[in-house]
């Protein structure tokens, strides 16, 4: 082929040209997304910063109305880019960004965010990351103006909500503090931490009087939440009863491992036991063991079960700063940031029974090699290859099939680490499904359950039945929940995303019957790269 008549088709010039402008409306998306060019600017979370990304959302959407798909890269990417730019475009008209508050996900968390994956540690600084503290102060500002002029019109998000957020301004002011120690960072760092001091003040005394006292935000904006964390729409009423009968199959599963561990027992039993047996130091011995069991995924699942790209046979494991989250980050796209989990700890020793499973969520053959391998997929138009936390229901559903695909290999050898993948995580997610769309959606719980029969779901009934299958605190059950409330329908984009994974492969290997190749529809499936779970399931049935 003579390349001097190569030409980028019109989708892919669309797709190229909108991520560089969103990376320059909003950098701090571009920095959880791993795109590179913007990485000493903040996000604007001002009126001037939503409406410069609401103009590239109508700007892009008319562009891409007239383009004609060359090749069925151009079709995919054009429907995905369409899809999700319409979901924006709800989101603005619903004008919700104002109740964006979570203890989780939320503008003040990305600023922080923001700020940590570029801090390497150590004496020496980095100009980007000067130049983003330095800008911390004027975000919080800015912040402060748009959740005015909401509260001017009546838009205030739930009280619980605006609460969580001041409540984490504190540590993060703290570690401020403790940047403001490094050369070149001193100026900058102690006006983010009085910043981070002033906005909880302001969250807390001038902003939370004004909220509403109610939790759940009803059908209609958990619809868009729907839309928006897993791109496409659900039967709510079929979803929630799907979520009770999924529990009791979990819950027979979990009882037969339990049996296995401790006979006799009951759950908490074994979960005490459990958390007696398998722990260690936080910090650098369990930061080091982390790592070594993300290397050894990645070691023993290389050429057998998947192809791992050269560039994915590193991963680096972290512990954060600040923050009780549990996350990865894709690498950037030039590679010079290697994909990274930040594993958060609390307290001096860290149960470890539930880690194995976490691990290959966030590592490989989770979200690493599927993050990952879309940003090194040639055939994906740049939109795709960097825009998977645009798309959640994709990304969590396969790490959590990713958890369940280890099984099916016989990686949980250990009793102990099997329960902890179905205590821990499957049964974690499928308590979601009932708590998030009962909780927003203000359901009843069924009249044949042994909790509370027939009454309408409320935040303390959500606490009550999940700390009667969690192994955690109250604390940390009453933090799940919010999470819950702050963020709807994304908890249940786990479940959701790895039924849609599930059925796609079950009818690839009925397609195919003998023929079928595990490893071949892994590597298709993935280099269709991220979208919502709509087009996913119909991508899927071609596959």
């Amino acid at each position: 082929m003579n390349c001097r008549f190569w030409r980028m088709s019109e989708i892919s010039e669309i797709s190229d040209e909108y991520v560089a402008e969103l990376a320059r409306v909003d950098p701090s998306l571009a920095a959880l997304c791993g795109i590179s060019g913007e990485d000493e600017a903040l996000t604007d979370y001002g009126p001037e910063g939503y409406a410069a990304r609401a103009d590239l959302t109508r700007r892009t959407f008319a562009r891409l109305a007239g383009a004609v798909a060359r090749d069925d890269a151009d079709r995919r990417s054009a429907a995905v880019l369409r899809e999700k730019l319409e979901t924006f475009a709800l989101l603005d008209e619903a004008d919700v960004h104002v109740l964006d508050f979570s203890n989780v996900d939320g503008p003040f968390q990305r600023l922080r965010q923001s700020v940590e994956v570029l801090d390497e540690g150590g004496a020496e600084s980095g100009e980007a990351l000067r130049a983003r503290i330095e800008a911390f102060s004027g975000a919080l500002a800015r912040l402060r103006t748009s959740l005015e002029r909401g509260r001017q019109r009546g838009r205030v998000a739930e009280r619980r909500m605006i609460l969580a957020t001041a409540a984490q301004t504190g540590p993060t002011a703290a570690y401020f503090r403790e940047l403001a120690g490094r050369a070149g960072l001193e100026r900058g760092a102690r006006a983010a931490a009085a910043a981070c001091r002033e906005f909880g003040t302001y969250l807390t005394e001038e902003l939370a009087p004004y909220a509403p006292e109610r939790d759940g935000v009803g059908r209609e904006r958990y619809m868009l939440g729907v839309r928006n964390f897993l791109g496409t729409e659900l039967d709510l009423a079929e979803t929630y009863t799907w979520g009770w009968e999924e529990l009791a199959a979990l819950q027979r599963d979990l009882a037969r491992t339990a049996e296995q561990i401790l006979p006799g027992a009951s759950l908490p039993e074994v979960r005490a036991e459990l958390d007696a047996r398998h722990r260690m130091p936080s910090g650098e011995p369990f930061r080091a063991w982390i790592q070594e069991l993300a290397d050894r995924a990645i070691s023993d699942l290389d050429g057998v079960h998947f192809d791992i790209p050269g560039p994915l046979r590193r991963i680096e494991c972290r512990t954060p700063p600040t923050g009780d989250a549990i996350y990865y980050l894709a690498p950037s796209e030039d590679l010079s940031r290697p994909g990274r989990v930040w594993y958060a700890t609390q307290g001096e020793e860290t149960p470890t029974w539930t880690v194995p499973a976490i691990m290959f969520h966030e590592g490989v053959p989770g979200h690493h090699l599927q993050l990952g391998a879309t940003v090194l997929e040639p055939s994906l138009h740049r939109f795709q290859r960097v825009g998977s936390e645009l798309h959640p229901g994709w990304g969590e559903g396969w790490g959590l099939y990713a958890e369940r695909l280890m099984d099916e290999l016989g990686r949980y050898p250990d009793p102990a680490h099997r329960f902890g993948m179905l205590d821990g995580g499957r049964l974690l997610r499928t308590i979601r499904v009932i708590l998030d769309i009962g909780l927003h959606l203000g359901l009843r719980i069924p009249a044949d359950s042994a909790f509370h029969p027939g009454e309408r779901w409320t935040r303390d009934l959500a606490v009550a039945f999940l700390r009667e299958h969690s192994p955690d605190h109250d604390d940390v059950v009453a933090w799940e929940v919010d999470r819950y409330l702050g963020l709807p329908a994304q908890a249940i984009s786990y479940r959701l995303g790895e039924r849609v994974w599930l059925a796609g492969r079950e009818a690839a290997r009925t397609r195919h019957g003998a023929g079928f190749d595990l490893k071949g529809f892994h590597t298709a499936a993935l280099r269709l790269g991220p979208m919502g779970l709509g087009l996913l399931t119909r991508e899927l049935a071609s596959l």
